[in-house]
């Protein structure tokens, strides 16, 4: 998960002065600032100008954030604790990458449109018409692998796909094949339907390369999945902490992040334990945009620079998520050491697909998906 990337210490300078920990002046807005344009911190002139502006907004709609993923329901709500003159308007939290472009498109124009996006790779690839480029002021500390060159979308926090189990309904699985045993029979789930969110895209993406395919080529995610389905242990439930408490979804193919967060969640009610399988580990990043047509323009940007200021950076990790500031933080001493020496081992070799390759996945798993798991 730790990829290369160039320090900047300019922008970390900048995003130190402004950080979280509030502002000493309250600026009024400056009505000649337009901040459906503004693409940095620069084009309102100062962190505070931006900050009144979002103010004067007044709103922020957020969708597709579950409180309980990768603590977003702590980093929303310390946003609303920061700038209490601002609503925070939570939308469909469980809707998939693909819904929520769709709400995008049905809610133009419309003042509940949504602000902002937290999208899968291939969504937001796919997606770049819907929206507005903007360069966050850590923007430089970002990877280069792990951004849209043209300020579209970039990376925020990420994870390894894994497999959660509940132990007492199943044998620890310690590779594929063990999940097509008559232990797991009607037991093994993904989180979505993979042609629309980006965690199931990425539970075919680990299955292909633990089956000895490459990223260049899904098919072998596919095929599993299809002999999963055809000998009865796919089920066709979306896992959330209501289904694994029930035992509806006794095993998870998900990031191990939100695994760990079913194992926290349910505890002293279900046992729920965490593998990343060895071989070699499948590692993604979910992707920030700003609507091009977001009824907050102001409010939506000053969210962006929220999400990556080191406060909240360290709020994935206590999620258990990696954030995509990793490196530059270890290296200016801003991680929560505590937080990051937590986190689990990292697979000797890990993969994450390109763009192109996303692109490739993304149209193969539109052809096959359906008909391989009917």
């Amino acid at each position: 998960m730790i990829r290369p990337r160039t320090l900047a210490g300019a922008a970390l300078l900048a995003a130190t002065a402004i950080s979280l920990s509030a502002c000493a002046v309250d600026a009024e807005p400056n009505p000649d600032i337009d901040a459906a344009t503004a693409t940095s911190l620069a084009d309102f002139g100062s962190f505070e100008e931006l900050e009144a502006a979002a103010k004067a907004e007044g709103q922020l709609n957020v969708i597709a954030l579950p409180r309980d993923w990768a603590n977003y329901g702590e980093i929303i709500d310390l946003f609303a604790e920061r700038y209490p003159e601002i609503t925070i308007n939570e939308a469909s939290p469980d809707a998939s990458s693909a819904e929520e472009i769709q709400a995008a498109e049905n809610l133009k124009g419309q003042d509940t449109a949504p602000d902002v996006f937290d999208l899968g790779l291939s969504v937001a690839l796919s997606s770049t018409d819907y929206f507005a480029p903007y360069f966050v002021e850590r923007w430089d500390d970002i990877p280069a692998e792990l951004k849209h060159p043209d300020g579209l979308f970039w990376g925020d926090y990420g994870g390894y796909m894994a497999i959660g189990y509940d132990p007492d309904a199943v044998p620890a699985p310690e590779s594929l094949d063990d999940l097509l045993g008559e232990e797991f029979r009607g037991k093994v789930a993904i989180n979505g339907d993979p042609t629309q969110a980006g965690a199931a895209f990425a539970a075919v993406g680990m299955t292909t390369v633990q089956s000895g395919g490459d990223l260049d080529d899904f098919q072998a995610g596919i095929d599993f999945f299809a002999e999963l389905n055809e000998v009865g242990n796919f089920v066709k439930i979306d896992p959330t902490p209501a289904t694994v408490a029930s035992g509806e979804t006794p095993v998870v193919v998900d990031w191990d992040y939100l695994n760990s967060g079913y194992a926290a969640d349910l505890e002293g009610q279900r046992n729920w334990e965490v593998v990343v399988l060895d071989g070699v580990g499948y590692a993604g990043y979910y992707n920030q945009a700003v609507n091009v047509d977001a009824p907050n323009p102001a409010a939506a940007r000053l969210w962006m620079e929220f999400l990556y200021s080191p406060e909240v950076q360290n709020l994935w990790l206590k999620g258990g998520a990696r954030p995509v500031l990793e490196a530059a933080m270890v290296e200016a001493g801003e991680i929560d050491e505590a937080l990051y020496a937590a986190l689990p081992e990292a697979p000797a070799e890990t993969v994450v697909p390109t763009a192109e390759q996303s692109e490739a996945a993304a149209a193969l798993l539109g052809e096959k998906w359906a008909t391989a798991v009917q």
